[in-house]
């Protein structure tokens, strides 16, 4: 019987924001704004499988995170393009820049700092 050890706050945060950021994209752009001029699935491939790639370092999950983190920067200035270029989306590349900043935010805030003497 393995034990399990209790995940830093920080690190169920991050957890949280890159699952809300997989499932924002599903909605966006399967069911909200589906993509008028190419197929759906291939938009989906585009957004969805780089997030699902840092599940491949999941037994780690501060490595997780940083693999996320990294790959939430493109989501981070997907936000702003479509905040700047479209307003009916405008509301949901707010939640994505949200979703990427706690990402990015969380991986700060779980750093271990040397102390000083």
């Amino acid at each position: 019987m393995s034990a399990r050890v209790a995940l830093p706050t920080e690190q169920q945060l991050g957890l949280l924001a890159w699952a809300a950021l997989v499932v924002l994209q599903l909605v966006w752009y399967a069911w909200l704004f589906p993509p008028q001029t190419i197929p759906v699935w291939l938009v989906l491939t585009i957004t969805v499988v780089p997030l699902l790639l840092p599940l491949l370092a999941i037994r780690d999950p501060r490595r997780a995170l940083l693999w996320v983190g990294i790959l939430s920067l493109f989501y981070f200035c997907h936000g702003i393009a479509e905040g700047w270029s479209s307003s009916s989306e405008r509301w949901l590349a707010l939640i994505e820049i949200v979703l990427t900043l706690l990402l990015i935010g969380t991986l700060g805030a779980g750093v271990k700092r040397k102390q000083r003497n």
